[in-house]
């Protein structure tokens, strides 16, 4: 977070951090480092201006949504609508958004496993295509976190082909509070944008890996994932600096075990993560062909582990019961808090192209130690995402969690 600050994927801070990670990686003593090039598409924040202008004048806390165009020159204003989540704006009567701009309000729950992100973020991904189609303006979402600061929560979304683009902020907690507050008393709010949101074309990254070599099993690998891209507003301490904390390591400590990993343990530092995925799919691309047997991936901030999803299902005597290959990992994991859930892991975005699809149509098996998220999306996607916001203590616990599992997964 120093020694590249906010990295988001063609930025300034961008090359800053792959040339960290390569250091790192080499510090640590891990093998075969290197870069491997993606191409990422660009997208440049400008400068942005969000502002009340009835029942009373104030600028509110609001960021552009990632991927967003820009408004024209002087911004856009008019009356605000509020809808209280996106099936009610699919609802919408046109005439109702037709020169308005929308305002989808619907709070995110704070939970321990961040569920209440699953339910909330396909408003921030969809609702400026949706309200388009309407004949709005632009649209405002109440940020997609569980905190009460002034820190708007940006975050990417997606424009659907061949419906017109509207510029997308979103406004902080407390922010989005004052607007429902004059709506349900039945004033009248009119706002104004000023996005300076562009494109900024193309520009080459790096997913950055660097591994500890197996012995007679060299060939499989287990791979171990964190994306080493952040958003714009904040220094990605939690994400995802906290992920590369974990797996780099992890992978340290791999390094000096006794016995050695029989499997060969890979760490990437997936370029592209928040806006594309386009080191995710590079690296699938490369690699696909190789042996993955297992993978994971640190993309929960420094929260404690506390359960395992394995990836047995088929193995199992029953749907509720851990299959025999995974008893002893789980068994392992126990005196540290972690319980192991029947649930289907998911792995990770970054490890989605190597978990869907492979040559011979079986994804690679992905295992997910589960982090306490019940602050995380206080800090996600913020300008408050900072070192000082680090739990060393939490991060610790997590990490080693995955340096159990990682280590035992490359031995059997």
């Amino acid at each position: 977070t120093d020694a590249a600050g906010p990295r988001l994927a063609g930025a300034a801070g961008d090359p800053l951090a792959v040339a960290w990670g390569l250091g790192t990686m080499q510090a640590l003593g891990l093998t075969s480092v290197r870069a491997e090039p993606v191409t990422v598409r660009v997208w440049v924040r400008g400068e942005e201006r969000v502002e009340v202008l009835s029942p009373v004048p104030h600028r509110l806390a609001a960021a552009a949504l990632g991927g967003s165009v820009g408004t024209p020159p002087g911004g856009l204003e008019g009356a605000l609508v509020r809808v209280a989540s996106l099936e009610e704006l699919r609802a919408l009567a046109p005439e109702r958004a037709r020169g308005r701009s929308v305002f989808v309000d619907q709070r995110m729950a704070r939970a321990q496993d961040g569920h209440g992100y699953g339910e909330t973020v396909p408003i921030r991904g969809q609702s400026a295509s949706v309200a388009a189609g309407l004949g709005a303006i632009a649209v405002l979402i109440r940020s997609v976190g569980t905190d009460q600061t002034r820190f708007p929560h940006t975050g990417a979304m997606r424009y659907v082909e061949g419906v017109p683009q509207l510029p997308a902020a979103a406004v902080s907690n407390p922010a989005a509070d004052v607007l429902a507050r004059w709506i349900e008393a039945g004033q009248a709010v009119r706002v104004r944008l000023e996005l300076g949101a562009h494109d900024g074309g193309q520009a080459q990254s790096a997913n950055v890996i660097g591994e500890v070599s197996g012995t007679d099993r060299a060939d499989e690998i287990v791979l171990l994932g964190a994306h080493l891209d952040s958003w714009d507003l904040g220094r990605g301490a939690v994400d995802d600096g906290a992920g590369c904390a974990i797996v780099l390591e992890v992978a340290r400590w791999l390094a000096q075990a006794e016995p050695p990993p029989r499997r060969t343990v890979r760490v990437v530092l997936f370029a592209n993560e928040e806006n594309g995925l386009a080191g995710a799919r590079a690296y699938a691309a490369a690699h696909r062909e190789e042996r993955h047997v297992l993978g994971l991936e640190a993309d929960f901030g420094d929260g404690r582990a506390w359960a395992l999803r394995t990836p047995d299902l088929t193995e199992r005597a029953e749907p509720s019961s851990i299959s025999s290959r995974w008893d002893p990992i789980a068994r392992l994991l126990a005196p540290m808090g972690v319980v192991w859930q029947p649930e289907e892991p998911h792995g990770g975005a970054d490890l989605g192209p190597m978990h869907d699809a492979l040559p011979d149509g079986a994804g690679m098996p992905v295992v997910d130690v589960m982090q306490d998220g019940t602050r995380y999306f206080d800090l996600h996607h913020t300008a408050n995402d900072i070192l000082t916001q680090i739990d060393g203590e939490s991060l610790d616990h997590a990490m080693r969690a995955v340096l159990a599992d990682a280590y035992a997964a490359s031995l059997e």
